[in-house]
């Protein structure tokens, strides 16, 4: 375990605006990580790089000293000036061994996420994983640290809660909306297309039979937004001269009061008297108080959410013990196949020596003595001799695996 390394650089550490220049893409992984295995002799690696952190996972007996750092970094080739870069190597978490093995399972399970119980870092890191071991940069030890992330991880959003209530006022929004008995097709308007009305948008895209419209104060903001939803954009100022009615109404302005008044939701009704949802997740209120206290509207608001989402972090933080819990369990089970894996591999040649030795002693030191028996005793002796040989293969390796396994890791460091 001792050459398992990594070094790590995190929003824990690094700003985040910062870290977009330590992240590879794709097309100059392959071409960056064969100068670097090649120039420092590092037998495998893989790269991970999401918007939250930049880890290089590596297994090799290098000394991770600022030298060898400066060196590693240096050879990666970063598109940055070289007072930049001494400043990333201040900014560096450096792991070795079971600090390492530690490091990367609870970064699996999200436990040093930016949002702890965020799954996605779990796919990323096994994609990350996959891009290098096709490209041929990982080995055995990676495979089988990969393949022990992937138990774990699935085991602590399976058999906690660390991952199961939503934090984002986003999600929780659309949460309750699914919870309403909504209309067929719904007739969507939205005021403002911001980031937070971006990400509420993409849970709506899945239903392509919605209707979509967008009031932005500048119009050219919206077309992003407006290409995703398949949706029509229009100047704020105009959202008095809509008339196509609406069922939902989806709210999220940076403006100072409330935009929506009582005389501008009657326009937007249009007539219409059925109960309507809005969804205002402004901070103040888009919506005007006297709108909510004159008209049937069932009503999703930002600081409702906010109190659900502060409950559910806490709740997610309180699944750390368990989670740390089954992260501990894998580690104590992961060693000794680490260790079997070891025996395993050095032992790889002990078969074919032995079928060496016994083809040599037969047709050589004892071939005249062979080539007097009756067929029936060579018979009897290839019994024998083949019977032998499966016990020499067999005995010793499962006499090296219990030696290893009960050896601790201190006697052999």
């Amino acid at each position: 375990m001792k050459n398992l390394k990594v070094l790590a650089f995190t929003h824990k550490h690094v700003e985040l605006k910062d870290l977009g220049s330590l992240v590879i893409c794709n097309e100059d992984l392959e071409s960056r990580l064969i100068n670097l295995k090649h120039s420092l002799d590092i037998p495998e690696i893989f790269y991970i790089g999401t918007c939250n952190r930049v880890e290089f996972v590596f297994y090799g007996a290098h000394e991770l000293t600022h030298e060898f750092i400066a060196d590693f970094m240096g050879k990666l080739n970063f598109c940055v000036p070289q007072e930049r870069l001494q400043c990333y190597l201040g900014q560096v978490n450096k792991y070795e061994g079971m600090d390492a093995l530690n490091h990367l399972l609870r970064m699996s399970c999200s436990l040093e996420s930016l949002v702890v119980g965020e799954k996605e870092i779990l796919a990323q890191v096994r994609r990350a994983y996959d891009r290098c071991r096709e490209a041929g940069f990982t080995g055995d030890f990676l495979r089988l640290m990969m393949d022990r992330l992937v138990k774990t991880a699935k085991e602590v959003y399976t058999y906690t809660k660390i991952s199961r209530n939503p934090i984002s006022v986003v999600s929780l929004a659309y949460r309750k909306l699914r919870e309403l008995k909504l209309v067929e097709n719904p007739r969507i308007v939205i005021i403002g297309s911001g980031e937070t009305n971006q990400n509420l948008a993409k849970y709506f895209q899945k239903n392509q039979k919605a209707k979509f419209v967008i009031f932005n104060r500048t119009v050219e903001n919206a077309k992003a937004l407006a290409k995703e939803l398949n949706a029509e954009a229009f100047p704020l100022a105009d959202i008095g001269q809509y008339k196509e009615g609406f069922d939902i109404l989806i709210t999220c302005t940076g403006a100072p009061t409330s935009i929506v008044d009582n005389a501008l939701y009657q326009s937007l009704l249009n007539g219409e008297t059925d109960k309507k949802v809005i969804i205002d997740l402004a901070v103040p209120n888009d919506i005007d108080a006297e709108v909510l206290k004159n008209n049937p509207i069932h009503y999703i608001e930002v600081s409702s959410l906010q109190a659900i989402a502060e409950k559910n972090i806490q709740e997610r933080y309180n699944e750390l013990e368990s989670a740390e819990k089954i992260i501990q369990d894998n580690i104590e089970e992961f060693l000794p196949l680490i260790k079997q894996r070891r025996v395993e591999v050095a032992m790889r040649e002990v078969p074919e020596k032995i079928k060496e030795i016994k083809s040599f002693a037969l047709n050589e030191v004892f071939a005249q003595e062979v080539q007097a028996l009756t067929p029936e005793a060579r018979e009897v002796l290839e019994k024998v001799i083949n019977y032998m040989e499966k016990k020499y293969i067999k005995v010793p390796m499962v006499m090296a695996k219990e030696i290893l396994v009960k050896t601790p890791e201190t006697e052999k460091n």
